[in-house]
């Protein structure tokens, strides 16, 4: 009677470990995919950052110009 339960534990476990198994396999791989997508997200906000940045600095530069000109109008 004990031989008979271990052999039907042991061939029921098989394709239970298998199953455990390939569901890890799958969760893995999707954690991977949900990472590399975060990263890819992560380098396009940091470079519409970089853009912006440079944006502002431009109108800046932009903003000073105009205020020099309009102050050497003044002074003539």
């Amino acid at each position: 009677m004990g031989t008979g339960l271990v052999a039907v534990v042991l061939i029921f476990s098989i394709p239970i470990i298998a199953i455990i198994s390939d569901h890890q396999i799958k969760s893995t791989k999707l954690k991977n995919s949900m990472i590399k997508e975060q990263l890819e997200l992560e380098k396009l906000k940091q470079e519409n950052f970089i853009l912006e940045t440079e944006k502002m600095k431009l109108e800046l530069e932009q903003m000073r110009l105009d205020y020099s000109r309009e102050d050497s109008k003044l002074t003539l």
